[in-house]
């Protein structure tokens, strides 16, 4: 209590200075109009910049709400897709369009889980993807995977309990059936094995009219993913006079950096073709 009133005491003319100081400004302001308009333009200045930083900052808060919603908002759209249902032929027509909810999946051919990415690596030789959905949430290997935007980002390797490991495309034992998408003409995805924005699609007929910045896609040979999935864009190709084929070098419809949230496809009608296969396999 003593310090404070020799504070007091050693500051008291400062004190009163500030105090006399602020009653002459505000009375300043107050009644002539020209210092009167400068003060309020400089307040309203400075109350706008912090109400700017202040929303910024509240702005990024909310995204991660508004991005989790929209995750699970695409999630329930992509499970919607007509794509997704698929009906054995028959000799007589179907009309698809009339299936509104296949509750029952009876036709459904794909299903979508969303899944948050907690470990990613780019620049291995080898490069593998974890997110926080296992077993317990109904992940199965050699499930497919892709991104937001519909990318294809790679397949589910392994899971434990509530976790799973995604061998990348970035990865040397990765590969895809892809097509291009104005020709038609099919091949093998795989990376490069040195940039991360760097795929290569092999076994292209010569006679296919490739430009840059033709699309590649899925082919829908593969049971992992649907027909028409991104899997990059041309940038040039490679013509080894050696061979009867093009090797086309593509850029990734994945930015691999960048994935907070990715998407498992299930294929609720493998079994059976996988039991053809075995069948065949074991004659």
């Amino acid at each position: 209590m003593r310090n404070i009133i020799v504070f007091i005491r050693v500051y008291f003319t400062f004190f009163i200075f500030i105090f006399f100081l602020g009653l002459s400004l505000a009375l300043l302001f107050k009644y002539n109009k020209y210092h009167n308009a400068v003060y309020s333009e400089a307040a309203s200045e400075i109350t706008g910049m912090l109400s700017t930083q202040y929303n910024n900052v509240a702005y990024y808060f909310e995204l991660k709400r508004v991005n989790d919603s929209l995750v699970k908002a695409n999630e329930a759209l992509y499970n919607k897709l007509r794509a997704d249902y698929e009906i054995a032929d028959t000799a007589e027509n179907a009309i698809i369009d009339a299936l509104s909810v296949d509750s029952l999946n009876v036709f459904r051919k794909f299903l979508y889980r969303e899944a948050k990415v907690v470990r990613n690596s780019v620049s291995q030789p080898n490069n593998y993807i974890i997110v926080h959905r296992g077993r317990n949430q109904g992940v199965k290997d050699e499930m497919g995977v892709i991104a937001p935007n519909g990318g294809v980002v790679g397949t589910v390797v392994q899971s434990s309990s509530n976790f799973s490991m995604i061998m990348s495309l970035l990865h040397s034992q990765s590969n895809v059936s892809g097509r291009l998408k104005k020709g038609g003409e099919t091949g093998t995805v795989i990376w490069d094995g040195k940039h991360r924005n760097v795929l290569l699609l092999k076994d292209i007929t010569k006679s296919a009219r490739i430009s840059q910045g033709d699309s590649v896609i899925t082919s829908g040979f593969s049971y992992k993913f649907p027909e028409g999935l991104m899997l990059g864009t041309v940038i040039d190709i490679i013509n080894d006079k050696s061979s009867s084929t093009y090797t086309v070098r593509i850029k990734p419809a994945v930015d691999f950096e960048d994935l907070q949230f990715v998407y498992l496809i299930e294929n609720l009608q493998a079994a059976e073709p996988n039991e053809l296969q075995k069948n065949i396999k074991n004659k």
